[in-house]
């Protein structure tokens, strides 16, 4: 165990180690390619073992009853001292494996897809960070630590979101996603200082295991909100920063910005690393929300209704926007938004397992599709500037669907491999809009195979992929409360059906218009297929994209449950929790399995009928905009953006102006200008006041001592008689002082 221990400490550090030679080499762009390559795949090979070694030995051990981990003193603050720590327990020690494998599948695309960009070691030092920071967030024993990994991701992901920082959109989305994800993360700050205040401990074994402290916390009144426990607060307050983290309405704004970054970094963020923070973050502290049933025995409790609200909310708003999208990487963009959505309800609804279940296999499928959308990218590039080099001098570019900047300047396509500037060298042609591609599934077979395995398990295709029975868990748990009558587990389960429908019919639009048809641009005809660094992540990725989810079917299903292969998740996760709230035990129903089936072919079949049967050709307007109205405010994000402008930034912006105008230049620059000018004049006195009494007593003095020395040079006459005369008149003088006046 202690080896263990010790092993589950090393996990993160070789990429830390990696990062802090890289960044030291970097400097000035000293760090050949190669080298780059070697250092980065070392550290995240080195950490891949590390934590392969630590699951396989971890699965032997019933780490309900013993979890693995250590921990040790860190910071002292008077009588008090902060402990740093990692624990492998049933909740994290899937993430263990799935980040670990995750992050070298990208590592390995990357070393491909950025390998001619002029700063390829600075994107692979930031790299590094990243992933060790996720990893080291994933193993950590308490929430201080948690939080400073936390933050560490919250820095690379704005030097990767802005890594093309010449780019305006880019800087400007690295900004964004920085600042609207602080928001949600002053609400868990707040949260974890509560908790320590209330509990001296920020452990979560300590807490989240401990009945004491869970029955205090919940029958302490809060601080604030008085009508509510320290324990309700301090879980909202927490989940706060999931909000913010994992881009749930209403702070879900930031993400689909964040393509601005390169297509590896899409991949880390919605599948391998920040947005499964957020959840699992969630997840963590569950017995606390779950905890909170207690004040209210006959309902699900203030915190579950605001979780499970928002999540239900952000899986619809991210569907229905998803639907109007041409940016190939925005559309899983929101579909990202609205998967963490399906998680988020599953908590609200106190499905535990189901949403750490969709959680994992998420991670696969969207890594695969993220990947998959850059080996598209990169294809179209590669044949557009195949085009661009082969023309003949004067020869007219072909032309495609050229899309101009939108209001937030997403004119430009993903920008590696340029030649050094940020902004791409052909920007009327946008590589990531699906109306440029078309019938790439010839040209690029196997990305083409590989993106319908993860289109496929995101829409929920029956029986063969992950995605299909991950979502069937949360539909089981929001029917389950639908038929015991609760109102949030009906409005979850109608809106989460709707949801997933579009999910499917998004997905097959987005495969139709990339893969099938004919090419729609000689960028697309031109598309060719990319090296084995790019393609064999993709094929591993399917290959748990398709089997991920056979970890947790239910053993009621015939043949594919049987006793050795059905729920290997849900038994570990359920029996980690003390529960003193209510029981959320899964019913296992066919009910919502035939519900999932309809919807997710249901969904597919529509998009195929209108996509696929009949693909669009060149210049041919999307189906999707005949929906007039409805589509441009679903095309230009529900303005949300526009909204938040008006409501927040635009009257900040002018209280800001107005301070500046009355405060600042009005009342504090007046105070200032008029003590400037009391001051000129009482120092204009005292100038006075120098010059004529200090100064000129001063000069009177020395003027009398000069003048009596001028006096006193006369009588040095140099003539001895004089100097005689002068001797007997002071014998005179001196002997009438004597004889007279004495």
């Amino acid at each position: 165990m202690d080896n263990l221990a010790l092993l589950t400490w090393l996990i993160p550090v070789p990429l830390f180690v990696a990062f802090g030679l890289m960044a030291l080499m970097a400097y000035g762009g000293r760090l050949p390619k190669p080298t780059a390559t070697a250092i980065a795949m070392t550290g995240v090979l080195a950490a891949l073992v590390l934590a392969l070694i630590v699951f396989a030995s971890s699965l032997r051990l019933n780490l309900n009853k013993q979890p693995v981990g250590s921990s040790f003193p860190w910071l002292a603050t008077g009588d008090t001292t902060f402990n740093i720590g990692v624990v492998v327990d049933p909740l994290n020690l899937p993430f263990v494996f799935m980040v670990s494998l995750a992050c070298t599948l990208i590592f390995l695309y990357s070393t491909s897809y950025m390998a001619n960009d002029p700063r390829y070691a600075r994107f692979m030092t930031y790299l590094c960070l990243f992933a060790g920071s996720m990893l080291g967030l994933v193993v950590s024993d308490n929430l201080l630590t948690f939080f400073v990994f936390w933050e560490l991701m919250g820095f690379c992901s704005y030097a990767l979101i802005g890594f093309f920082y010449n780019k305006p959109s880019a800087f400007k989305a690295a900004v964004k996603a920085f600042m609207t994800t602080r928001i949600g993360d002053m609400f868990l700050m707040l949260g974890i200082v509560y908790l320590w205040s209330a509990t001296g401990t920020l452990n979560f074994h300590a807490i989240m295991q401990n009945e004491d402290i869970l029955e205090h916390l919940v029958h302490e009144p809060a601080l604030i909100f008085g009508g509510l426990s320290a324990a309700t607060v301090i879980g909202l307050l927490i989940f706060g920063g999931t909000v913010g983290k994992s881009a749930q309405w209403p702070l879900h704004v930031w993400l689909p910005d964040a393509m601005e970054g390169p297509t590896p970094v899409s991949a880390m963020i919605h599948a391998a690393t920040m947005v499964s923070a957020g959840v699992l973050l969630s997840l963590r502290i569950f017995p606390l929300l779950n905890a909170t049933l207690a004040h209210v025995p006959s309902g699900m409790g203030t915190a579950f209704n605001v979780i499970g609200f928002i999540g239900a909310m952000t899986a619809l708003i991210g569907a229905l926007i998803a639907v109007a999208q041409f940016d190939i990487k925005r559309v899983l963009a929101y579909s990202t938004i609205s998967q963490l959505g399906f998680m988020v309800a599953a908590i609200g609804m106190g499905a535990y397992v189901a949403a750490a279940f969709h959680l994992l296999t998420h991670a696969f499928f969207k890594a695969l599709l993220f990947l998959g959308s850059g080996s598209v990218i990169h294809g179209v590039e590669h044949g557009h500037h195949h085009l661009a080099h082969a023309a003949p001098a004067g020869h007219a570019e072909p032309t495609g669907h050229v899309v101009p900047a939108d209001d937030h300047g997403h004119d430009a396509h993903d920008a590696h491999g340029t030649d050094g500037h940020d902004a791409p060298s052909e920007p009327e042609f946008d590589a990531q809009d699906m109306r440029n591609m078309g019938g790439l599934r010839t040209r690029m077979p196997v990305t083409f195979i590989t993106f319908l395995i993860g289109g496929l398990a995101l829409s929920g295709f029956p029986f063969i992929t992950a995605g299909f029975w991950s979502k069937d868990e949360i539909l089981g748990a929001a029917y389950q409360g639908l038929t015991e009558g609760q109102t949030l587990h009906t409005v979850i389960f109608a809106v989460l059906v709707f949801s997933a429908t579009l999910t499917a019919f998004y997905t097959m639009r987005q495969i139709a218009l990339t893969f099938f048809g004919v090419a729609r641009t000689e960028a697309a005809a031109n598309a060719a297929e990319n090296p084995w660094q790019m393609t064999l992540p993709l094929g591993v990725l399917s290959f748990f994209a398709l089997f991920a989810g056979l970890m947790n079917i239910p053993r009621q299903i015939p043949v594919i449950g049987t006793e050795w292969l059905g729920n290997l998740l849900e038994p570990t996760l359920e029996a980690s929790i003390k529960v003193i709230g209510h029981e959320h035990a899964a019913v296992f129903s066919f009910v919502p399995m035939i519900v999932s089936i309809v919807i997710g072919l249901l969904g597919l079949s529509v998009g195929w009928l209108i996509y696929g049967a009949k693909p669009l050709a060149a210049n041919q307007a999307d189906p999707v905009e005949k929906l007039g109205g409805l589509f441009t405010f679903l095309n230009r994000r529900m303005l949300w953006d526009e909204l938040y402008r008006a409501v927040f930034i635009m009257p900040l912006q002018w209280i800001a102006d107005n301070y500046s105008r009355i405060v600042d230049k009005g009342i504090i620059d007046g105070i200032l200008t008029g003590g400037y000018a009391i001051g000129g004049r009482f120092a204009g006195l005292l100038k006075s006041f120098d010059e004529r009494v200090v100064t000129g007593t001063s000069n009177k003095v020395g003027e009398f001592f000069r003048d009596l020395g001028q006096s006193g040079r006369e009588l040095q006459t140099g003539r001895v008689q004089e100097y005689l005369v002068s001797a007997l008149i002071a014998a005179v003088v001196m002997l009438a002082f004597f004889l007279f006046i004495q």
